[in-house]
């Protein structure tokens, strides 16, 4: 991305504040050319519109779920009764490992990611995201990673250790072959994408929304990704330092987790906690975003406590670095440390109950359109309000103690984060979908979806608690009869089973309504965030004019008499783009973004055969970077026609 000085700044349009342009069709038609990603095969790898590759990230996050679903029904299967022979303990090792490994890597925190990635820039009112080719490098790291740990595991090398690689399970004295090896770098595969599409959302929201749109007018679901990008940056980094310190040990002879030779095996728990208890806010806060979109649409009125509801997302960001230890009750660290640690646990409650009351005052204040989004959103109270009860209960250390590594433990986790996270991502995904598809989705196959895996998931899930408090261990492949484990275990299959049947409901509803459901306008739930000012689905520009913001919902407040509505002055056949404050949102400079490129797909390849080839000889290290050096000058080498468009932006400014 390159900049000018801004000159002759763009001009405002006064007008409604919708998506058109003075100069009609023709300026339209030429902007969405320019915006356009080419077309054919080449084109197909070159593709850097932001909607293309956040559709793609979707796409791929949701076959992942659907992978970890299926490990997940596996485990399930096998637990069904007593002394089930339908895997071994070595092929379960293997699956309950993929199944939270897929879950919390390949799927959580990208999809959340990913919908941001679509959804940002439209409702900030700019026409792409920051580093669009960064953008599609991240894209293309994350899908290689995520083959590479599945090919494996069809190979019979998939990781055993679990999703959390305690050492030294995972370690070179008890992880034997390349399995752990495989996992630990398919860490460094997800957190190279997450870091670049951390960076890619916080520039995106500093330096380019739409004029007016100061810091108090940004939309909660901005905040709530910003705030994650920025955890991402601060907590990512730790586990991936973790993940490189442990293929060293296991292939370079260093001794980072061997005590034997001054190493420390906590330092492990340590580093992966550091990054493991913020993820689950790194899933969790994106959810309350979509909540704090979906609720002042349907309760038709804007949201209450708008700055108390900002303080509460960045306090949730802040606290949730300070309570890691709550993950090592049980290990040996001084008692006088796990009590700061268990108050950090029962404090970050505060903030989100904040959250929630603002959300029932909302609720409450409004008048109520009972559609499909609304009823995930509702169910969200009841299953996280009850994970969070649990949450609280294991903050407790003589509680965790005795509960530490059982089923109530799994229960826990499940309800707060597909109570927190997957139920709202399936009211955002009926929310949103006639904005991505231009169609909308059928209201009696949602409902029917949703009542299908509220009930499904809670039959899966409740029981686990049961069981936790009977002594039942977690990641055991089988247990002996006459434990009375039976029937709650059968009766968390058929939960499950249920369940599924309610998301299939929910993939045949989506399929069905993109080709034969009802045209979406602009705006068909009458929501006043800047996104339903677009078409749908947005054009390859996002908005023919970029608006000018005068309040924190524009769609509902409209444009004060005399006030400009739109943006003009930037050139239509050219990528050109205008950058604002940071703080108060007023125009600062105009940007050329660069063109499609194959390079970022090369560099991903060349990436890839670097990250591959290090499990099996350090010296790929050394040779693979030459062709990364190579794919990356050649990314950002300028091309001759590039060098001149920026030489005419010059000239105009």
């Amino acid at each position: 991305m390159r900049t000018g000085p801004l000159g002759e700044q763009p001009d405002p349009q006064k007008g409604q504040l919708k998506d058109g342009l003075a100069g009609g069709e023709h300026v339209a038609a030429v902007l969405d050319q320019t915006w356009s990603d080419p077309p054919g095969l080449i084109g197909w790898f070159s593709a850097i519109n932001h909607k293309t590759i956040a559709r793609r990230f979707i796409v791929t996050t949701l076959v992942f779920f659907a992978l970890g679903g299926l490990l997940a029904g596996w485990m399930r299967l096998q637990l069904a009764h007593s002394g089930n022979t339908l895997m071994g303990p070595d092929l379960y090792n293997q699956v309950f490992t993929m199944h939270g490994s897929t879950m919390m890597f390949l799927f959580a925190v990208p999809v959340m990611q990913a919908v941001g990635m679509y959804l940002v820039p439209l409702m900030v009112g700019a026409r792409s995201v920051a580093f669009p080719r960064m953008n599609a490098y991240a894209y293309w790291i994350f899908l290689f990673g995520g083959i590479m740990l599945y090919v494996v595991f069809l190979l019979d090398a998939g990781p055993d250790a679990g999703w959390f690689a305690y050492v030294p399970l995972s370690g070179p004295d008890y992880g034997a072959g390349k399995r752990s090896d495989f996992w630990a770098q398919m860490i460094t595969f997800t957190e190279v994408s997450a870091l670049l599409e951390a960076v890619v959302i916080v520039c995106t929201v500093f330096k380019m929304r739409a004029p007016g749109m100061t810091l108090n007018r940004i939309p909660l679901y901005v905040w709530a990704m910003l705030v994650t990008a920025f955890m991402i940056m601060f907590a990512m980094p730790a586990v991936a330092l973790a993940s490189t310190l442990l293929i060293m040990d296991r292939l370079v002879g260093t001794h980072f987790y061997n005590p034997g030779e001054g190493g420390d095996a906590l330092l492990w728990q340590h580093l992966f906690w550091f990054f493991g208890h913020p993820e689950v806010y790194l899933i969790f806060l994106p959810g309350l975003g979509f909540i704090s979109a979906i609720i002042p649409t349907f309760a038709r009125r804007p949201m209450f406590g708008y700055t108390a509801m900002v303080l509460s997302v960045i306090a949730t960001g802040f606290l949730s670095f300070g309570l890691w230890v709550h993950h090592m009750f049980a290990t040996n660290i001084p008692e006088l440390g796990k009590t700061f640690f268990t108050a950090a646990s029962l404090l970050i409650a505060v903030p989100t109950a904040v959250q929630i009351f603002c959300w029932i005052a909302t609720l409450w204040t409004g008048k109520l359109n009972l559609k499909t989004p609304l009823l995930y959103v509702l169910s969200f109270f009841f299953i996280l309000v009850m994970g969070g009860m649990t949450g609280l209960m294991l903050a407790s250390v003589s509680l965790d103690t005795q509960v530490h590594d059982t089923y109530f433990v799994v229960a826990h986790l499940h309800y707060v984060l597909i109570g927190g996270a997957v139920f709202p991502l399936f009211g955002a995904f009926y929310y949103w979908f006639p904005k991505f598809v231009g169609r909308m989705m059928s209201e009696r196959l949602g409902q029917w979806s949703f009542w299908l895996m509220f009930a499904g998931f809670n039959l899966a899930f409740f029981p686990m608690h049961l069981l936790g408090l009977q002594g039942m261990p977690r990641r055991m492949y089988t247990y002996p009869a006459g434990m009375g484990w039976d029937n709650l275990n059968l009766l968390s299959t058929i939960g499950a089973i249920v369940l599924t049947f309610g998301i299939l409901l929910t993939l045949v509803n989506a399929v069905r309504s993109a080709h034969a459901g009802e045209r979406a306008p602009a705006d068909p739930w009458g929501a006043g965030t800047l996104e339903w000012a677009a078409a749908s689905p947005p054009r390859p520009c996002n908005f023919a004019a970029i608006p000018v913001v005068h309040g924190r919902d524009p769609l509902w407040q409209g444009v004060p008499a005399g006030a400009a509505s739109h943006v003009s002055g930037l050139a239509a056949d050219l990528r050109e783009v205008l950058t604002t404050t940071v703080a108060e949102a007023k125009p600062d400079a105009r940007a050329m973004f660069p063109d499609p490129s194959p390079w970022p797909f090369l560099a991903a390849v060349a990436t890839t055969v670097l990250f591959i080839g290090s499990i099996f000889t350090p010296w790929a290290v050394v040779w693979g970077a030459v062709p990364v050096v190579i794919t990356l000058v050649a990314w950002f080498w300028p091309p001759q026609r590039e060098a001149a468009e920026e030489l005419a932006l010059e000239k105009v400014a």
